[in-house]
């Protein structure tokens, strides 16, 4: 995963993740590491771990804490947040911590082997493999394709979903879709009508980065390759009666079908 560079450097260890905005002032013990109370995690220690939480909060003698912390030995390997604020970021960098921001924390889990790289921004979860995709809706009329996943894909079997395939080295997602929707369904006749921001979900060991599409076409005539066992024109709304494949609801709603 690719988020920005705020502190450089590189650090790995267990997660330690909070939901909410914490504040180094009051929420650590610098000669012991563990959080306190007032975080909803009392004990827990965050000393050689990646501390992941949204943003920071409270006074400016946050940032000497966590040079603090260091003074003890017990500072983090490294810290991710959603959104760096001016606090954690200038500990950070006063301390040496590698810090990144600009990250879907739900991502993670509390005890993922994480390793950060302060200097390119760069995130990874030992264990857990990214792939890039595309998903197409494909529209005729006041209708859209759904197709049920065949026992012989990767993932996902039995369930519905649109065209979705990998994204090809060189290849751009927007080269990506058409090229499925022809190999999946044996189809030409279709054009784009829009797309979505990508949609990033994580499953257990993989984080799959989903780039969305809607093309049009004028018929519902289409033949469905070995990757499906069924497929059926239905609209929008009835999708939440079918057993969908994550993240498809948000994706139709992206896309401003439902």
């Amino acid at each position: 995963m690719k988020g920005r560079s705020i502190s450089a450097g590189e650090g790995e260890g267990k997660a330690v993740i909070l939901t909410e905005a914490f504040s180094f002032l009051g929420g650590v013990d610098s000669k012991t590491g563990e959080l306190t109370v007032a975080t909803g995690k009392a004990g827990t220690s965050i000393s050689r771990k990646v501390f992941i939480f949204p943003k920071g909060r409270g006074s400016t003698v946050g940032s000497y804490t966590i040079l603090d912390l260091k003074k003890h030995g017990n500072q983090p390997s490294a810290i991710i947040n959603e959104k760096a604020e001016t606090i954690v970021a200038t500990g950070a960098v006063m301390a040496g911590v590698p810090m990144v921001d600009s990250l879907d924390i739900s991502l993670f889990r509390d005890g993922d082997d994480v390793f950060v790289d302060g200097d390119t921004g760069m995130v990874s979860i030992a264990g857990v493999k990214e792939s890039e995709v595309t998903t197409s809706i494909l529209q005729c009329k006041e209708r859209i394709l759904i197709l049920k996943r065949s026992d012989k894909v990767g993932t996902n079997q039995g369930k519905w979903a649109g065209v979705s395939g990998y994204i090809e080295p060189g290849e751009s997602p927007e080269q990506t879709a058409p090229r499925e929707i022809r190999e999946e369904l044996s189809i030409n006749d279709f054009v784009m009508r829009a797309k979505a921001d990508p949609i990033i979900i994580r499953e257990p060991g993989h984080i799959w980065t989903i780039y969305p599409f809607l093309f049009e076409t004028e018929s519902q005539d289409v033949t469905t390759d070995w990757e499906h066992t069924d497929h059926k024109w239905v609209r929008p709304e009835e999708v939440r009666d079918y057993d969908v494949v994550p993240g498809f609801l948000k994706l139709l709603n992206d896309l401003k079908l439902v």
